[in-house]
């Protein structure tokens, strides 16, 4: 949802998405949370974050705590590595009356922090 969003601030910007424990595909409740507020990430595919451990990036960015906790040391030059914590909505169990209103806050978080994120950090970078 973060790449997503953070995409769709600015078609400009180079994002990569990874996961410590990818899923065999995108989350429904996310790719129908993000279709809520004109967001499409239905063509999302889930990837490992090995895949990118050796690449140089501006800024590397774990979401999730248990990523933070997790997440691999990258080898590769990185300027700038930040935690931007959320609870990972995929955690929410029961029906989808009971899941997708956690997937609508964790959403929300996530649109504030990036916003923050980007106006604070990549909205002037020419």
């Amino acid at each position: 949802m973060a790449e997503g969003y953070l995409r769709s601030l600015d078609k400009n910007l180079e994002i990569y998405s990874a996961g410590t424990k990818p899923a065999e595909k995108i989350n429904p409740f996310a790719v129908k949370a993000m279709n809520e507020i004109g967001i499409d990430i239905s063509h999302g595919v889930p990837e490992s974050v090995d895949k990118y451990l050796d690449q140089s990036f501006d800024y590397v960015i774990t979401v999730c705590d248990n990523a933070k906790e997790t997440c691999p040391v990258f080898i590769g030059d990185v300027k700038h590595q930040l935690h931007i914590g959320f609870d990972d909505p995929a955690e929410a169990q029961g029906t989808e009356e009971e899941v997708m209103p956690v997937y609508r806050r964790v959403r929300d978080e996530i649109r504030e922090e990036v916003m923050k994120f980007y106006n604070e950090n990549l909205k002037y970078v020419e």
